[in-house]
């Protein structure tokens, strides 16, 4: 399972809103590569792709998932820091072992 905090959750309804997209959410997902070993990925779709878990969050916001991306994703809690600094969706993974300065990748 995957959670999505309030702010996540507004953030996604927001940024579709702003794509014309009134249904579907955010395709999440890992890839090897980056300077951990793994890197979190990220997409807008309009549906869930078949074989994919879907995870409802505050303000109906939804967050697709493939079945191996679930794999390192589980427990995980999306979030959205809203610092001036750091901008942007953070991962809060019980999986990773490792993660980079960018908080971009991690080593699981």
């Amino acid at each position: 399972m995957i959670s999505i905090s309030e702010t996540a959750g507004r953030k996604i309804r927001t940024l579709m809103a702003k794509q014309g997209i009134s249904e579907g959410g955010l395709r999440v997902g890992v890839k090897g590569g980056g300077c951990s070993g793994l890197s979190y990925t990220f997409a807008w779709e309009r549906e869930a792709r078949l074989g994919d878990e879907v995870f409802e969050g505050p303000d109906g916001a939804k967050i697709f998932v493939d079945k191996k991306s679930l794999l390192f994703l589980n427990g995980t809690v999306l979030d959205y820091d809203t610092s001036l600094l750091s901008k942007g969706f953070v991962f809060n993974n019980p999986n990773a072992k490792a993660t980079c300065g960018c908080g971009s990748s991690f080593g699981a």
